[in-house]
């Protein structure tokens, strides 16, 4: 069909309605097409295609601003539109209703009182278990003599002052002397001691030297080349070659540690909360050098973490490692988790609530009424979750049922009424679906007081990942990165359970290769843990 010319001098006039647009100075008599209602009608449509653009691209460009700019933290209670600021309270969603006019959500609650300013606490005490150096300050001979009666001054008092220095750490070399004993008379029977069970076979780093490297890498964020000019300093000259290979083998002595933590500690478990991140390999043949893998993190609810190396992000991962568990498995709603969920039902699905609301966070720039409507009551949710934070699962349980399931109940009401008037290509509408797509799984969690709102918790156990992935960029070989979720499922372990990793990895280190494989789990970093305790309190 033919797009209709229209008269020279015509103009298009939009009057703020459809049916109010009108063309003055009508069509050429000569061109051959539609009527001119059918003009108006193909503008019309290209004219709302236009401003839906507009608008999409309006909220690309406030979602890019919002990160380079803005909190990358995703807490508080205010939305941030065009014309500012829109507060609003959590406790007050139940007043905001679905039929709410913009002036009544706009309208901001009355100041609440400032609180009560703490006085300063004064100066932290510094830690008594630290190495000490007295020095004693004497007055001069003259001052320590009574002027009047040349009496000798007693002590009357003490005033200490406290002053925190810091000592390099310093290298040192261990020798291991072994004479040997033969019989002077017959010169037969050469005897001499054996080496003690060493880390590295034949190799010169001691337990306490491996232990730093992995946890400079892998708790520190320090790369190798870094570590090597650290080491320089010292006038020891190592290779980051050589100490990227102490950190393999440091990870093929420590795996099977690793894998008791899983299968003795994580699946057991009520729910493993689990998630992925991208990690660049070195491999040749590619055009870069580099190709993208995926680190997954599984953490079980006492805290540990067990991290797993795939190339795809895909069902495989996944299914390898959850496919026999029996409980709950909190995840996002990464299609790689589908097949999981639904080959195996003894596998439960919980949602992510905190994934949910960053939709609506997201969403709010466009649509800040509603956003803020839902994210108000979502706010309830996490309140209940903070003020249950203490208590036993029982009793979590319990207030979930009488306190979260009615705000759950309206949230539902609110997101069915939203679906109704919300475009499905815009950003609520897609904030919306999500929700109602995942709804079962996003209120499973009130099922059992053992479980989370949200996967926050395997969430942070990705930041280091990706904190150290800034400063060391990529895994040298697909093995290295087997080794590095290794690695890094024992140091992030540890700093969850509040142990320091390099006093763990020199201990295991120094023990694991003398150490019964039939009591591997004493090895695990909770019950090395346990064990010290036990010993300390035995000790006092």
């Amino acid at each position: 069909m033919a797009t209709p010319r229209l008269a020279r001098g015509a103009a298009i006039v939009y009057t703020g309605a459809v049916d109010a647009v009108v063309v003055e100075g009508g069509v050429d008599a000569g061109a051959a097409g539609p009527a001119p209602a059918a003009v108006i009608a193909q503008l019309c449509e290209q004219n709302a295609a236009l401003v839906a653009e507009v608008a999409r691209l309006k909220h690309h460009l406030e979602l890019l601003r919002r990160r380079i700019f803005g909190r990358r933290s995703e807490k508080g209670t205010e939305v941030i539109t065009e014309q500012g600021v829109l507060a609003f309270e959590p406790a007050a969603a139940g007043a905001v209703t679905a039929n709410a006019t913009d002036e009544a959500a706009a309208a901001a609650p009355d100041a609440a009182p400032s609180p009560p300013r703490r006085r300063h606490p004064g100066r932290r005490a510094l830690e008594r278990e630290l190495p000490r150096r007295r020095i004693e300050l004497l007055p001069t001979e003259a001052d320590q003599t009574c002027a009047c009666c040349a009496t000798p001054k007693a002590t009357i008092g003490t005033d200490v002052t406290e002053e925190l220095d810091y000592q390099p750490s310093a290298f040192f070399i261990t020798e291991y002397a072994r004479p040997k004993l033969a019989c002077p008379r017959c010169q037969d029977g050469v005897t001499q001691a054996a080496l003690p069970a060493r880390p590295i076979e034949k190799g010169r780093p001691g337990p306490g030297l491996l232990a730093q490297v992995v946890t400079g890498k892998y708790a520190d964020h320090l790369p190798l080349y870094r570590q090597e000019q650290i080491f320089a300093r010292h006038a020891v000259v190592i290779s980051r070659r050589t100490l990227a290979e102490w950190n393999g083998a440091v990870a093929d002595l420590l795996a099977p540690i690793v894998t008791t933590i899983w299968t003795a500690q994580i699946l057991p478990g009520p729910w493993i909360q689990t998630d992925d991140t991208s990690l660049d390999v070195q491999q040749a043949g590619t055009a870069a050098g580099i190709r993208q893998g995926h680190l997954w993190v599984y953490r079980g609810d006492q805290s540990e973490v067990v991290y797993d190396f795939t190339w795809a992000r895909n069902r495989d991962g996944p299914l390898r490692r959850l496919g026999g568990y029996r409980g709950y498995v909190q995840a996002d709603a990464a299609p790689a988790f589908d097949d999981l969920f639904l080959r195996h039902p003894d596998v439960i699905e919980v949602a992510c609530w905190a994934h949910a609301r960053r939709y609506f966070k997201e969403a709010a720039a466009s649509a800040a009424l509603p956003c803020a409507q839902v994210l108000a009551l979502i706010g309830e949710l996490y309140g209940i979750e903070r003020a249950a934070r203490d208590v036993d699962a029982a009793t979590r349980q319990a207030r979930r049922a009488t306190q979260a399931r009615p705000i759950l109940a309206r949230l539902k009401v609110l997101l069915d009424a939203l679906a109704l008037s919300a475009l499905p290509k815009s950003p609520l509408g897609q904030a919306v679906t999500y929700a109602r797509n995942h709804w079962i799984a996003l209120t499973r969690y009130p099922e059992d007081g053992r479980l989370k709102i949200d996967n926050n918790g395997a969430e942070q156990a990705l930041r280091p990942i990706v904190l150290g992935r800034k400063n060391w960029l990529f895994a040298g070989s697909e093995a290295a990165a087997h080794r590095t979720a290794v690695l890094c499922s024992l140091v992030q372990t540890c700093k969850h359970l509040g142990i320091d990793p390099f006093t763990y990895l020199r201990d295991v280190i120094d023990r694991v290769s003398t150490h019964p494989a039939r009591r591997i789990l004493e090895l695990t970093p909770r019950e090395w843990q346990r064990q010290r305790a036990d010993r300390a309190r035995s000790a006092a």
